[in-house]
C-alpha cells in the first residue's frame, strides 16, 4: 500500500510532452537560465580584459592628419621648414614679423613602445588574469546555485503533485466513510451527529485538495523559471519523489573538499592573491620607467600639394619623484585591503565549514525522519483499516475514525516531506562541498 502511494498520482494529470528527469531539468537550465548567461558573459568580458591588459606589451602605432592655419610668425617660420620651403625671401624682416597667414597640412605617423615600466604590464596582466579566474570561479557558483534550485523545483513539483494524490485519496477515504456513516444510521446504530461531523471532515480535506492543487500549479510555474522557459510550459516528470542512498563520506572528508573545491574558498584565495599583486604595483610607481617614441611626418601648405618631411626617434625616462605623497597613501591602501583580504579568507574558510556541517546535518536527520515516517504511516493506515471495521460493527465512534483519518494524511505528508528534504539536503550538501555537478549522483 506504501509503495503505491509513492507514485500514485506523481504530478497528477499533466498533459505530458518529452518526458523530464532531474538531469534533464538540469540541463535545460544550463542552456537557459538567465543567470547562467549572464556568468557566461561576465567570464567572456573578463577574458577581454586579460587581452586588454596583454596589449600594454605590444607597441603602439598612431596615424594622425591635421590642418592648421595661421599667421603667428613662429608658427608661419616653422612651418615652412617642415614644408621644405623656406626661402632667402622669407628672410625678409617684414615677412618675418608680420607674415601672411599660411595653411599647414600635416600628416603624422607615430610609434610607442614600452620598454621597461617597472613592473606595471606584468602586474595589470596579472591582476587581469587573477579577475578572469574569479569570474570563472563566479560562473562555477552561479551553476551550482542552478543546478540546486532546479533540484530543489523539481522536487517541490514532485512533492506538491504528491500531496495532491494524499489529499484525493482522503477525499475519497472520507467518502466511504460518509456513506459507512450513513448506512450504520440507517442501521439505527447512530445518529445524524457523526453523518455531520465526516461531512465537516469532507469538506476540510476537500479544500486541501484544492489548495494543493493550487500548490501544484505555482511550482510547476516556479519550475520553468529557474529553467528559464515559459511559465506555462509542460514537462512529463519521470524522477519519482523516493528515498535516496546516502554517500559513505564522512563530515571530514566533505568539510576538506569544501574548503579545496569551493568556489567561495577560490574566490577568496583569488582575492588575496590579487591584493598582493595590487601591492606590489602600488611599490613599483615609485620606480622609474622607460619608453621609446619614433615620428614621421609630412608637412604641405595643400592637401595634396608638394610636402616636405621628417623624422624624430626618442628615448625618455620618467621618475616619479614627488606627487603629494599620493604614491605613499596608495602603499599604504594596499596593504590595509591585503589585511582585509586575508582575514575575508580565513573567514570564507570557516563559514564554508559551518555550511557544511548543517548540510550534513539537515541530510541525516531528513534521513532519519524517512525511517520514522514510514513506520507512522503503515501504523496509521492500518490503525484507519482497524477503526473502518469497527465503526462498521458499532464498536468505534465517529470521532476515532475521523481522528485516524486526519493521522493517515498528516502521517503522509510527513513522509513525502522527509523524502523532499533528503533530495534537497543531498543536493545542498554537494553544493556546501564545492562538488555539485550536472554529473553528480544526487541528480539520479
Amino acid at each position: 500500500m506504501l509503495k503505491k502511494f509513492l507514485y500514485l498520482g506523481l504530478l497528477a494529470p499533466l498533459h505530458a510532452q518529452d518526458p523530464l528527469s532531474v538531469r534533464d531539468a538540469v540541463r535545460i537550465a544550463l542552456d537557459h537560465n538567465k543567470s547562467i548567461q549572464a556568468a557566461a558573459a561576465g567570464r567572456q568580458a573578463a577574458g577581454a580584459r586579460v587581452n586588454q591588459a596583454k596589449s600594454g606589451w605590444l607597441p603602439r602605432l598612431n596615424y594622425s592628419e591635421s590642418v592648421t592655419r595661421s599667421d603667428n610668425p613662429v608658427f608661419v617660420f616653422g612651418s615652412l621648414l617642415t614644408q621644405h620651403q623656406f626661402t632667402e625671401n622669407n628672410f625678409d624682416l617684414g615677412a618675418l614679423n608680420q607674415p601672411n597667414a599660411l595653411n599647414n597640412f600635416q600628416s603624422q605617423l607615430s610609434f610607442d613602445q614600452t620598454i621597461y615600466d617597472a613592473g606595471q604590464l606584468r602586474h595589470a596582466t596579472r591582476s587581469a588574469g587573477l579577475m578572469q579566474s574569479v569570474s570563472g570561479e563566479e560562473g562555477r557558483r552561479t551553476e551550482q546555485d542552478v543546478i540546486t534550485g532546479v533540484v530543489s523545483a523539481y522536487c517541490a513539483v514532485v512533492l506538491s503533485g504528491e500531496n495532491l494524490a494524499a489529499a484525493k485519496e482522503a477525499v475519497r477515504s472520507a467518502e466511504a466513510d460518509l456513506k459507512r456513516a450513513e448506512a450504520v444510521r440507517a442501521a439505527g446504530m447512530s445518529t445524524d451527529v457523526d453523518v455531520l461531523s465526516i461531512r465537516v471532515h469532507l469538506a476540510a480535506v476537500t479544500e486541501q485538495q484544492i489548495r494543493r492543487a493550487a500548490d501544484l500549479d505555482v511550482a510547476r510555474a516556479a519550475l520553468n523559471d529557474v529553467l528559464g522557459l515559459p511559465l506555462d510550459t509542460v514537462h512529463s516528470l519521470t524522477t519519482a519523489l523516493a528515498p535516496t542512498d546516502v554517500p559513505d563520506i564522512s563530515l571530514e572528508q566533505y568539510e576538506r573538499k569544501a574548503v579545496d573545491e569551493r568556489p567561495e574558498a577560490r574566490e577568496a584565495k583569488l582575492a588575496t592573491s590579487l591584493s598582493e599583486t595590487q601591492a606590489s604595483a602600488a611599490r613599483s610607481n615609485l620606480l622609474p620607467q622607460v619608453g621609446f617614441h619614433a615620428a614621421i611626418e609630412e608637412d604641405r601648405q595643400q592637401f595634396a600639394g608638394r610636402a616636405g618631411g621628417n623624422w624624430l626617434a626618442s628615448v625618455s625616462v620618467r621618475w616619479n619623484l614627488f606627487n603629494g605623497f599620493g604614491d605613499k597613501a596608495r602603499i599604504e591602501e594596499t596593504g590595509h585591503l591585503l589585511r582585509r583580504s586575508r582575514a575575508e579568507e580565513e573567514r570564507a574558510s570557516s563559514a564554508i565549514r559551518l555550511e557544511v556541517r548543517r548540510a550534513w546535518a539537515d541530510l541525516r536527520a531528513a534521513t532519519q525522519r524517512i525511517e520514522v515516517a514510514r513506520a507512522a504511516v503503515e501504523e496509521a493506515q492500518e490503525s484507519l483499516r482497524i477503526t473502518q471495521n469497527r465503526y462498521a460493527g458499532g464498536l468505534n465512534n465517529v470521532t476515532d475514525l475521523l481522528r485516524n483519518e486526519t493521522a493517515v494524511l498528516e502521517a503522509k505528508t510527513r513522509y513525502l516531506a522527509a523524502i523532499n528534504d533528503q533530495r534537497v539536503a543531498g543536493a545542498m550538501l554537494e553544493r556546501a562541498a564545492g562538488t555539485l555537478s550536472p554529473d553528480s549522483e544526487v541528480l539520479n
